[in-house]
């Protein structure tokens, strides 16, 4: 009798676990995970040699696990990964160069880079021979790349049976420029036909502590158009892109859901421990979190990880509340209209 019983507890027991397992692991076949950061910069070579200690392997250490554990993680590569070439800017007002050592690609796939945007005014740095090694490095690395006219003009990417494909626009003539959406239209709309989920990166609009808040309408910088960035967002989820993720000013701005789809206008830099600017919200860097229906495309939630960058160090964690306050602060003030809120805690909900 006791033996009967203990069969009969042991069965229920399995078919509870069982049930438990199949749900645990629907929900999460149900979603993506994807990580977003904007500028990454490990450190220069030009004019003189700038680099972090232990050649950079401590640079993402707290954020290294957000990085690691999402579906998909995205970032801006901000500059050449070479060892030679010749500057293309020189060393005169507004002419930084940024060149890492080759011997640095590994710390993004370390910490679980899936793809970077080449479509941004440093990719360029070092001319072609820059642009060919930053490619090679991030192939030697298996992370996928795009953003570059001529060259590579999207990626796809799979995960858990879906085909994700990304694509990065930028305001410089060496790029896929965001201004001609003509082009845009056609790309995004290629890959929305051959995948079933679409990311879009963009570097645009003016750079600068003044440059936080989004402007209704195109924005300027040393006399280049760099865009007008809530039509090219919008645009581009007219088209039937999933999530736009944004960099360029160098500074966070607003975030906003549009159609049930996640927009982030600035990342601002999130690993730029020299030559740029990180005093006050310069330095403020964070890596947003979102959840989308990996079916739809649907923006499920988010969470914004607050990072604040030291020199010659990389991002820390924020212990303040500042980065996850500012961009809260921006979203109110500057997308009102969005389907999505900001908590106190950095929480994205829906409306």
């Amino acid at each position: 009798m006791r033996t009967t019983n203990r069969k009969m507890w042991l069965t229920g027991m399995i078919m509870l676990a069982s049930h438990f397992s199949f749900s645990s692991f629907a929900a999460k076949t149900d979603t993506l995970t994807i990580a977003m950061v904007g500028d990454v910069m490990m450190g220069t070579t030009y004019p003189t040699v700038q680099l972090p200690a232990n050649d950079g392997r401590d640079i993402f250490k707290d954020a290294a696990h957000l990085l690691k554990r999402a579906d998909l993680t995205v970032g801006n590569l901000e500059g050449a990964l070479c060892d030679g070439g010749k500057s293309t800017k020189g060393t005169g007002p507004n002419s930084w160069s940024f060149r890492m050592p080759t011997r640095f690609a590994p710390r993004l796939k370390e910490v679980g880079f899936d793809y970077m945007s080449m479509a941004n005014n440093h990719a360029n740095d070092f001319g072609t021979e820059g642009i060919i090694s930053s490619e090679k490095c991030l192939r030697e690395q298996g992370i996928a790349f795009s953003g570059i006219n001529g060259r590579v003009e999207s990626a796809v990417i799979e995960r858990g049976g879906k085909k994700i494909g990304l694509c990065a626009f930028g305001h410089n003539a060496y790029t896929i420029r965001h201004t001609d959406l003509k082009t845009v239209g056609r790309i995004v709309d290629d890959l929305v036909k051959r995948c079933d989920l679409v990311v879009v990166s963009f570097h645009g609009g003016a750079e600068g502590r003044s440059k936080n808040h989004l402007p209704q309408g195109m924005e300027t910088f040393l006399g280049e158009d760099r865009g007008s960035l809530r039509q090219l967002a919008h645009f581009c989820i007219d088209h039937g892109a999933d999530v736009v993720y944004g960099h360029g000013p160098h500074v966070m701005r607003a975030t906003e859901v549009y159609k049930g789809r996640f927009i982030a206008y600035s990342l601002g830099n999130f690993c730029t421990p020299y030559s740029v600017s990180l005093t006050g919200i310069s330095g403020y860097a964070p890596l947003i979190e979102i959840k989308i229906d990996k079916k739809t495309g649907q923006f499920l939630k988010g969470k914004i990880y607050p990072f604040i960058q030291q020199k010659g160090i990389g991002p820390r964690t924020d212990k303040t509340g500042a980065v996850i306050r500012e961009i809260k602060s921006l979203s109110d003030a500057d997308v009102p209209q969005s389907q999505s809120f900001i908590d106190s805690a950095g929480n994205i909900k829906m409306k």
